[in-house]
Formats: structure tokens, C-alpha cells, sequence
């Protein structure tokens, strides 16, 4: 596990551009893409840089179940508004939210995540140690599944909601054994919020009450962090 503390968020996103470059630069295809305000950065940089996405495959973490692509809060939306729309990949997959069948869903993601395994997973991580919408107690093993969202989520996800009662209270999303089977694994967090479950991810045993720790376990994962988030590694 490497752990690079930068100045900022400035500084965080830009190192993770040049790892993801240089993943792309010997031969990584298939990316696996978060949302939420971490990767953001990431993103404004691939936009604005000279990288041809066009021969590359993205697949998404997650998306909320329920709601429509077209809908401002699907992730489908928030991946054409900071990266699609501007740099179109050869192929992108994200769940269908809109589809209530979640075997049919997982199962279908499930065979697509085995069709393209993927080389570099981008990843944030919520205050409990989420990754994706794997919640404290979810097993290490397991595949794309359909969760309920805990209060907690439902809480921090409130920001981009008019309010915590229009958030959706379920989730399809990559399992914690998809996530595991990546290449490399590039984590970004940020804020003194997040400190806690970087300290507990980095530094704490590894346990389902901290999905982030089973991180400890891969053999190629990056995280960066500003220096509000380290603050207790």
C-alpha cells in the first residue's frame, strides 16, 4: 500500500492523473470510475489534457436504484457532465438504476465486469470506509449486488440532494470482490471528515466493520490524500 500525502486536492488530483497515464501509457484499457466530489479533480484533469479516451472501456462503481439516466442526480448524469460528454470512451458501463429487476442487473454486471476485467479501479471512500456503496458489514467476497443504503450515507449523500429525503434509499454496486480484482487500485480522499477511515483503512485491522481495510490485502493500491485527511495516519 502506498501512501502519498500531497499538499492539496490540486496536487492529489493531478498525481493521480500521472498514475493513471502511466497505467494507460503500458497498456491499461479498462478503467474502473467512481463519482462523488473525490474524483472530480481526477476527471477536470483528463478533461483538459491531451489523453485520447476513445480506445478505452470505463465501468462505473455504482449508481442509485430507482432513478433514471437522464435523472441531474444518476451517476450517468454525473459521468457525462464531468468526463463523458467532453472525452467519450469506446465503451462505458454504469448499472441501470432505472431497471428493478436486481438480478437481472447484477448478474448482467457481473458478466460485463468478467468480460473486461479492469486494469485501474478509481476509488473514494465514505466516512464509515465504504467503498462504492459497500457498507460496514458487507463480505469481502462478494459481487455486484443491490444494497440499502445506512442512514449514515443517506446523510453524507444529503449535499447533493435538496434534501436527505429525496436521496434513494438503495444502491446497485461493484462488491467489494470485483473492486479486489483490479490491477491497481487508486484511492483519493479528502477533508479531516474522511481522516478517521483513512486511519482505520491504512493503519487499523482489516475487517468488514472497515471495508476499505481489506485494501491492506491487494498488492498494488495508491492512496492519495491532502493533509486534512492524514492527519491521524
Amino acid at each position: 500500500m502506498n501512501i502519498l500525502v500531497m499538499k492539496n486536492k490540486e496536487e492529489a488530483s493531478k498525481k493521480a492523473f500521472d498514475l493513471l497515464l502511466a497505467d494507460i501509457n503500458n497498456g491499461a484499457k479498462v478503467l474502473g470510475l467512481a463519482t462523488g466530489s473525490s474524483p472530480v479533480g481526477l476527471y477536470d484533469q483528463i478533461v483538459s489534457s491531451s489523453l485520447d479516451c476513445s480506445h478505452l472501456i470505463s465501468i462505473n462503481l455504482d449508481e442509485y436504484v430507482g432513478i433514471k439516466p437522464t435523472d441531474p442526480q444518476s451517476y450517468h448524469f454525473f459521468m457525462q457532465q464531468h468526463l463523458f460528454s467532453q472525452k467519450p470512451f469506446a465503451k462505458s458501463f454504469i448499472p441501470d438504476g432505472s431497471n428493478l429487476d436486481a438480478d437481472y442487473v447484477t448478474t448482467h454486471y457481473n458478466q460485463i465486469l468478467t468480460a473486461h476485467p479492469i486494469d485501474t479501479q478509481i476509488l473514494g471512500i465514505g466516512n464509515n470506509g465504504h467503498i462504492g456503496f459497500n457498507e460496514p458489514g458487507t463480505p469481502f467476497d462478494i459481487q455486484t449486488h443491490k444494497v440499502r443504503l445506512t442512514s449514515a450515507t443517506i446523510k453524507a449523500n444529503s449535499r447533493f440532494f435538496t434534501s436527505s429525503n429525496d436521496v434513494p434509499h438503495a444502491a446497485y454496486t461493484m462488491g467489494i470482490g470485483s473492486i479486489m480484482k483490479a490491477k491497481h487500485i487508486i484511492l483519493l480522499a479528502f477533508g479531516e471528515q474522511k481522516a478517521d477511515a483513512i486511519a482505520a483503512t491504512v493503519n487499523g485491522k482489516i475487517t468488514t466493520a472497515v471495508p476499505a481495510s481489506v485494501l491492506q490485502r491487494h498488492p498494488n493500491v495508491t492512496i492519495l490524500v491532502d493533509q486534512q485527511a492524514a492527519q491521524k495516519l
